[in-house]
């Protein structure tokens, strides 16, 4: 990662018999609604507003209850997180401004490897390794892991500004060094309102990529999670990536559908898969 990146602009819109929240990503060219309230036309017909010809992609997280509302409204659903919001699972709905951007080439390949995935048997852990929490101090080496396994990232976690400024908006990394160096890495950006987080910014050097590495860093994250009072995960993961893809499901996070040319990450749009857990199950 060596390009400049813009950082994506979160935006609060009310109006009298509304209000939602929108994120305005440029670099990966969307609009993503998190949250509203109020007059479900009124809010589309201000999306519609937002959404220009400099977005390609707009996703909505919709309620269950009005999935048929944005049906109607032409979006199409292309997923689910469960328990999102504090239980309530999130519909995940999407409009395209781009021919391109709504098809995929490998949709076929990519259902052969989540079938791969689901019949590969669990391969045991190595020990553990020495994971510790991460901290601003080592932004710059999370900085370097980052752009050494990713050529292209849909945020700029090459940046050690960027990653100290997650850091103190409630993203916590675990991280495993090795010889003064960071070799894999893993987040969980937490959602204190919905009790919720997502397991993001994994990465691990191919070199370290055997016995299980980033499994004890996600169930480690987990643990610390719990211990925050936190419920639930989920995660968006490259869908042509059989390692990420094979690791949630054998910590028994559940496939919620697939995100067409969803960000730009390793090398081009890809597309992505959601996955979710309730971790409390998982607790002691």
């Amino acid at each position: 990662m060596n390009q400049k990146q813009l950082e994506a602009v979160e935006q609060v819109y009310c109006d009298g018999d509304y209000t939602f929240t929108c994120t305005l990503d440029r670099f990966n060219e969307r609009i993503r609604v998190d949250h509203y309230d109020g007059n479900l036309r009124s809010i589309v017909a201000h999306i519609q507003s937002i959404f220009t010809n400099e977005y390609t992609k707009c996703i909505v997280k919709a309620k269950g209850e009005h999935v048929p509302f944005f049906l109607s409204e032409c979006y199409t659903y292309e997923g689910v997180i469960q328990s999102y919001y504090s239980g309530s699972d999130a519909h995940l709905m999407t409009l395209y401004n781009g021919a391109w951007r709504r098809n995929s080439e490998t949709w076929l390949e990519e259902d052969q490897l989540l079938v791969a995935v689901r019949q590969k048997q669990v391969s045991p852990l190595k020990e553990k390794p020495l994971i510790r929490k991460g901290k601003e101090a080592d932004a710059e080496k999370l900085a370097a892991l980052y752009q050494a396994v990713f050529a292209v990232y849909p945020t700029p976690m090459d940046n050690p500004n960027y990653i100290k400024k997650v850091m103190r908006s409630d993203t916590i990394f675990f991280l495993i060094e090795e010889s003064d160096r960071i070799v894999s890495a893993a987040s969980a950006e937490v959602n204190r309102t919905y009790k919720n987080a997502e397991m993001t910014d994994c990465a691990t050097l191919p070199e370290y990529r055997k016995g299980g590495t980033m499994r004890h860093l996600i169930m480690a994250l987990e643990q610390e999670l719990l211990r925050e009072n936190i419920y639930y995960a989920y995660s968006i993961a490259r869908s042509r990536s059989f390692g990420m893809n094979a690791v949630l499901h054998q910590l028994d996070y559940q496939y919620g559908g697939r995100l067409v040319n969803n960000v730009k990450i390793f090398q081009d749009w890809e597309n992505m898969n959601l996955w979710s857990k309730l971790l409390i199950k998982s607790a002691e």
